[in-house]
């Protein structure tokens, strides 16, 4: 029973070893065409991007573009933490060439090799996922693209195209598909505006593959890029980002783990007319598979020399631009230099028909639609601008170059007859629509001095030897004060009005019934210097209230009043003698709103 026993539970072990060994063959995982990474043509002045420099009938190019790409393998826990590396360091060269054809067609070789590359082996969920141990071929690219329209240098070139991918690569080291793959079809755009150049493609990729690794599907992918940079140094040098990556059809779009995306800064350097050299550094922006942390870049490749340019015609109107006077605009060939090869112009004015408001008349240029390109007559009164002392305004015709054009002044006092109140008499300017134009009146407020003489010559008053009150009434409007002749009388170092000012007051009053448009008087009080500052300034605040008081009492509406003392701030005169002093010692009053009728 005993050695029936012992074989038994020997078969037993044997066949669960065999069950082991056969689960783990089972649950190790299928390797795949890692390398995110392909580099255009041979020729471009990108890294991923195509700059479809196609001139050439034939034209080529060959070189080598290498990479190394760290940790570009990478299997993630949930939390982020790494749960194994099968690619942890690859560095590859990218040896091929590109020929183009009549200008036209390209066709491109790449053939990836593996340099080297090394990982470590893991174990998860039970799957077993080796590391690479060797380099090798990768899938070798071939290439076929098409301009449709555009040329290099232009400010937008397209072109259609395809890839195939030969299966020469092996799926064990994630170096192939183990089947042929193509890019079918993809579309490239590129181009340059002065300084700035740019490239972009659009392409679908074509797998042929459905596996799942480690939680996601690797398979057929929607491929996409762009770059902008700056083109210098006479056009050798092309520097910028680019963009690129690509997302899985299958299994869903723009998951993590099958959406890589690299974000490269590289640039780009022609050397005389043939050789090229670049270099770039593209950190990862996702955790895809094949999407390292970082990729480092650099290029070496042989152009040949491009055939001579045609003679530059920029706007395509068959006058090449040396001798096109508008080599931006398509326009007509003409026997003068100054207008070959620009848009018509019938006048010879300088001004194109397009936009000349009188084409078959010379005129000048103008900001108005309405007359750009007519004869310079803005005012159309029939006088040149040239001749026309008014030239936006309609005149008349005259000899003298100061009024020709200019409209009618009969008496010639320089103030024109439609605002001349005495269009046949020279005279003055004023303010007063009744008397703009006409003479002077000698005697304006008619008391009988001069109005040279008369200090308020728009007030009556009596003759005075104080030049500053000849002619003034006891009170009158002058400019924005009620000037008086008299002083306001107080009782001294009081605020009571003495009698003997009731009737300068009187006449304060009357010229605020007369004048209703004055809204607003403000009655100041000053003091000379005698006293202190505080004492001062009290007497003449009182002394102002007293006035308005005053005036208030004897019918002048309160919402017209107000007054404020100045004490010995403001004196008009010397403080050094009585008559200074005396002087000082005033009532003013100040005109804050006037609305004149």
């Amino acid at each position: 029973m005993r050695a029936i026993h012992a074989v038994t539970a020997a078969l037993l072990a044997s066949v669960a070893t065999l069950t082991v060994a056969q689960a783990h063959a089972q649950a190790t995982a299928t390797g795949f065409a890692l390398d995110q990474f392909s580099p255009s043509e041979r020729g471009s002045e990108w890294f991923s991007e195509d700059s479809l420099d196609l001139r050439g009938d034939p034209g080529a190019a060959i070189g080598v573009v290498g990479e190394l790409a760290i940790r570009p393998l990478v299997i993630y826990n949930p939390d982020g933490s790494t749960r194994a590396v099968p690619v942890r360091d690859q560095l590859i060269l990218h040896p091929g060439a590109s020929v183009t054809l009549f200008s036209r067609l390209r066709l491109g070789l790449d053939v990836p090799v593996a340099v080297y590359q090394a990982g470590t082996s893991g174990v998860v969920d039970g799957v077993a996922y080796p590391a690479v141990t060797s380099g090798g071929v990768g899938d070798l690219r071939v290439g076929a693209d098409l301009r449709l329209f555009g040329h290099y240098g232009g400010p937008i070139s397209v072109a259609l195209g395809v890839q195939l991918f030969v299966p020469s690569g092996n799926s064990a080291q994630y170096l192939g598909d183990n089947s042929f793959h193509a890019v079918l079809p993809r579309v490239l755009v590129a181009g340059q505006l002065g300084w700035f150049a740019y490239a972009a493609h659009l392409g679908f990729h074509y797998r042929g593959l459905d596996t799942t690794f480690a939680g996601a599907t690797v398979g057929s992918d929607v491929i996409f890029g762009a770059s902008a940079g700056v083109r210098a140094v006479e056009g050798k040098l092309v520097f910028g980002p680019e963009l690129y990556g690509s997302t899985g059809v299958q299994g869903g779009a723009f998951d993590v783990q099958t959406t890589p995306v690299e974000l490269l800064l590289g640039a780009h350097y022609l050397i005389g007319s043939s050789v090229r050299v670049g270099g770039g550094v593209a950190p990862g922006l996702t955790r895809a598979y094949g999407e390292p942390a970082v990729r480092f870049l650099a290029g070496l490749e042989w152009v040949s020399s491009p055939p001579a340019p045609a003679p530059p015609d920029r706007d395509h109107d068959g006058i090449l631009d040396a001798d096109d006077a508008c080599p931006d605009v398509p326009g007509v060939k003409t026997d003068d230099p100054k207008t070959n090869g620009c848009p018509p112009d019938r006048d010879h004015d300088g001004i194109l028909d397009a936009d000349d408001a009188c084409p078959d008349v010379p005129g000048i240029k103008t900001d108005d639609p309405k007359t750009n390109g007519c004869p310079p007559d803005r005012d159309h009164d029939g006088i040149l601008d040239a001749d026309d002392a008014c030239p936006d305004v309609p005149g008349v015709k005259t000899d003298d170059p100061k009024t020709n054009g200019c409209p009618p002044d009969r008496d010639h006092d320089g103030i024109l007859d439609a605002d001349d109140a005495c269009p046949d008499v020279p005279g003055v300017k004023t303010d007063d629509p009744k008397t703009n134009g006409c003479p002077p009146d000698p005697d304006r407020d008619k008391d009988g001095i001069p109005n040279e003489e008369d200090a308020c010559p728009d007030a009556a008053g009596p003759r005075n030897a104080n030049p500053k009150k000849n002619g003034c009434p006891a009170a009158a409007v002058v400019g924005k004060q009620i000037v008086i002749l008299e002083q306001v009388k107080f009782a001294t170092g009081s605020a009571a009005i003495l009698p003997a000012s009731n009737g300068i007051l009187t006449a304060v009053l009357d010229v605020l019934q007369t004048h209703a448009e004055i809204h607003h008087l403000r009655v100041e009080g000053h003091t000379d210097n005698v006293g202190t500052a505080v004492f001062n300034r009290g007497l003449s605040t009182k002394r102002a209230a007293s006035v308005a008081n005053w005036l208030i009492q004897h019918g002048v509406d309160s919402s017209r009043m107000a007054s404020e003392g100045f004490g010995l701030e403001r004196p008009i005169d010397t403080n050094e003698t009585p008559e200074g002093r005396q002087n000082n010692r005033r009532v003013e009053f100040h005109i804050d709103d006037e609305v004149t009728k």
